[in-house]
């Protein structure tokens, strides 16, 4: 039988040494808890297409394909199974702001040192290892 499961790309903003966040709320699954700014796949949709689609849903700001490269890959067990690409988005277009706020209560920069304890563990974990330079990881095995 072959897998088939959901896949998200993850979106990665950097500046200067603080990583933007989003609040999840209302949607079933984290709520309460900090995550970045991502979403699923469509059919027939690349990373890449997926990750400019999502930037500009989730945070109003535009992204060219050319300036998102990747960063890792989870595989996780987490209740059920999933892949999820994490991107590093190096330049965009507009202000990230909240533009779904029926599923975000909070936007905002934050210190990668710093970061709050109710961060999404493998998102935590992506982030550290796109800080230290670790393409895969395998996550709630």
């Amino acid at each position: 039988m072959r897998a088939k499961f959901p896949v998200t790309v993850h979106l990665l903003f950097f500046q200067e040494d603080q990583v933007l966040l989003l609040r999840r709320f209302n949607t079933g699954y984290g709520d309460g808890q900090y995550s970045v700014p991502a979403g699923h796949l469509d059919g027939g949709e690349t990373v890449i297409a997926a990750a400019r689609r999502e930037g500009l849903e989730e945070t109003g700001v535009r992204i060219e394909a050319d300036d998102i490269v990747f960063s890792s890959v989870v595989h996780r067990k987490d209740g059920d199974e999933r892949v999820d690409f994490f991107v590093h988005v190096h330049k965009w277009q507009g202000e990230p702001a909240n533009t779904e706020p029926d599923k975000c209560d909070e936007l905002r920069w934050v210190r990668v040192n710093e970061l709050p304890d109710n961060v999404i563990p493998y998102v935590r974990k992506a982030i550290q290892n796109h800080l230290t330079g670790i393409p895969f990881h395998e996550f709630g095995w």
